[in-house]
């Protein structure tokens, strides 16, 4: 049986080092300035909000924002398929690709912006929706 753990994005900020706080929520913000009907699922046992069309994590996400120790990892499901002119994705995973966030700063580099849209676009276009 599933033992997820959900919670809100307040409570993801609560297990977040305090300094990595402002970074976790301009990644939010953007996301939900570009998406404002995104459905936002926390699980707290993942230590990630996932951003999506839908609830499924796997399925209906198209970006994720998982928190480390000295980053903030800014996630795409599909990441392995974005156009990156800016080479900004990280991830040698089949799907998975990530860009690390160090700063507040970071959230506003070049391409970020368009590649949430274009994940986004993809999940969009993938679901019928």
């Amino acid at each position: 049986m599933d033992e997820t753990k959900f919670g809100t994005f307040d409570g993801l900020l609560e297990i977040t080092e305090e300094r990595l706080r402002p970074i976790a929520s301009a990644l939010k913000k953007m996301i939900l300035e570009i998406d404002p009907g995104a459905c936002e699922v926390v699980r707290l046992g993942d230590r990630a909000a996932t951003y999506g069309v839908g609830p499924k994590k796997m399925s209906e996400g198209y970006a994720y924002i998982l928190p480390y120790q000295s980053w903030v990892n800014l996630g795409f499901y599909k990441g392995a398929a974005l156009d990156d002119p800016y080479s900004l994705l990280e991830g040698t995973g089949k799907n998975l690709r990530h860009i690390k966030m160090r700063s507040v700063e970071d959230t506003g580099r070049p391409g970020v912006e368009a590649l949430i849209r274009q994940a986004l676009e993809e999940r969009k276009k993938v679901l019928n929706r």
